[in-house]
């Protein structure tokens, strides 16, 4: 016969180490969400991150998740995509001023080219395509943003360490 108590920590180390990556979230400030508070939906434990940081932060004015959505031309097919940009923010700045800023939460070994390989292999070729289609999406959303007088900004695990 299993002891309960070996039952017990087996369930809560599951648990601990099942976490979810993505989910939904639900505001404690829904008045804050731009979009519909109820369908708020996390695809990292970096964005659900900055989620709580945008509920519980007084300077965050409003916020959402994937409301804006920016077209881009993709490298890899040469057709037109749409990009689905993680936040956007409106804050209040230090000298008073209100400033909205389009937010994209990344791995930061995600922020920079592949290192060349002299083999090609799936992954390396896997890598160097989505480093394409993302540098053409946050081309597209730098000037998405600046031709609104807003601001892009790459968000890295760097940035959201608490």
């Amino acid at each position: 016969m299993i002891d309960e108590g070996i039952i017990d920590m087996f369930v809560s180390l599951r648990d601990t180490y099942s976490m979810s990556y993505k989910g939904r979230y639900k505001p404690k400030n829904p008045s804050k969400y731009i979009g519909d508070p109820t369908k708020v939906i996390y695809r990292s434990l970096w964005e659900r991150r900055f989620m709580t940081y945008c509920d519980k932060e007084d300077n965050i004015l409003s916020w959402g998740s994937e409301e804006v959505v920016v077209p881009y031309i993709s490298p890899v097919d040469n057709k037109p995509h749409r990009y689905y940009v993680d936040f956007i923010v409106e804050v209040r700045q230090k000298d008073g001023t209100k400033k909205v800023k389009l937010i994209e939460v990344k791995p930061k070994k995600q922020c920079s080219p592949p290192k060349k390989q002299t083999r090609k292999t799936k992954r390396y070729i896997t890598e160097v395509k989505t480093w394409g289609v993302n540098s053409a999406k946050w081309k597209a959303a730098t000037e998405y943003a600046e031709n609104r007088g807003w601001e892009f900004q790459i968000l890295t695990e760097k940035e959201l360490q608490p």
